[in-house]
């Protein structure tokens, strides 16, 4: 309730501010806060502006996916309404891979066409490697085979498979699980460690000038996405995790953005929702085999991230589909 309080009154001084500033050039929007894309294709209409849709995620689509609200509830019907609003006023639509593309395409036929462009690593996580990483030495970690989650531990990022083979590995006290971030799927780990589980680290948020201390010291990271999230969400934390020279382990759908580019890339591995025993092979094998081949696998997905995934070039693209949008 007091996150929707807050995007409600950002979106309002949003809403004012354009509607009472100077005329703009132009009104990019989000999908985040929810409303956003409605938000911004009535002021559009009201400052006759053209208007881009970054669409980040879907929604209705996640609530529905994630259980938290029925298909044709009146919520779920309004929501769709709105997006379509947006979309007949939009000049311009962004998605963040093929997949969230197509959803689009499906739903709303009559939608302008979506240009892919993926998200690109944050700068603070590909600070100079030059940094001394202490992250290990402040949580007792040294000498110890992390494998790390970082980020947002949304329901939509299941970490079920994950914890089962941590389970699993209980024995070999070498390899440590360390979680990173909050999110309603975190309580599932801190559930874990509450009952006694010795190879789990439970880890708040930290700043993003900590982020690059945090990142660089996991030999392995992992990303996740449901089964039924695909072209909805988009798992970001995969491109700074990439972007930084370490190996990918994503749990989910082959066929998604995320298993493709690290299929693609070989940049890591990807385990199928419930396999926990192919889970348990890689992150056993990873921890006793040759350092050489870990690092090899990341910088493949360091290069993935500078010959394709370059903030500077992704940034550029944006900039000059938007010019073209409303030229």
């Amino acid at each position: 309730a007091i996150r929707l309080l807050a995007q409600s009154i950002f979106l309002t001084q949003a809403f004012v501010r354009g509607l009472i500033g100077p005329p703009p050039s132009l009104i990019l929007v989000s999908t985040s806060p929810p409303f956003a894309g409605f938000v911004g294709s009535v002021l559009a209409g009201l400052r006759s502006a053209p208007l881009a849709w970054w669409v980040m995620d879907i929604n209705p689509d996640q609530m529905v996916a994630s259980g938290k609200l029925p298909a044709r509830s009146l919520f779920a019907r309004v929501f769709e309404w709105m997006n379509r609003v947006t979309l007949r006023r939009a000049a311009t639509v962004f998605t963040l891979d093929r997949f969230m593309a197509e959803r689009l395409r499906l739903k709303y036929p009559a939608r302008p066409t979506s240009a892919v462009i993926p998200p690109w690593p944050l700068a603070a996580a590909i600070a100079d490697e030059s940094q001394c990483p202490a992250f290990r030495s402040r949580h007792g970690l040294d000498g110890k085979f992390l494998v790390m989650y970082s980020g947002n531990h949304a329901i939509q990022h299941p970490l079920d498979t994950l914890l089962e083979a941590a389970r699993e590995l209980e024995d070999e006290p070498r390899v440590v699980f360390v979680f990173v971030g909050g999110g309603a799927g975190k309580a599932a780990v801190d559930r874990r460690i509450a009952a006694g589980a010795t190879n789990l680290r439970s880890l708040p948020p930290v700043p993003l000038d900590e982020l690059h201390d945090v990142l660089t010291a996991a030999d392995i990271h992992v990303v996740t996405m449901g089964d039924d999230m695909v072209g909805i969400v988009h798992p970001s934390k995969i491109y700074s995790a990439m972007a930084i020279g370490r190996p990918i382990l994503f749990f989910g759908p082959s066929e998604s953005h995320a298993g493709e580019l690290v299929s693609e890339h070989q940049a890591g591995w990807v385990i199928r929702h419930g396999d926990a025993e192919a889970a348990v092979n890689v992150i056993r094998e990873a921890a006793i085999g040759e350092r050489e081949a870990l690092s090899a696998m990341g910088k493949k997905a360091s290069d993935a991230t500078t010959r394709s995934l370059s903030g500077q070039r992704l940034r550029s693209t944006v900039c000059d589909l938007i010019t073209e949008g409303h030229s």
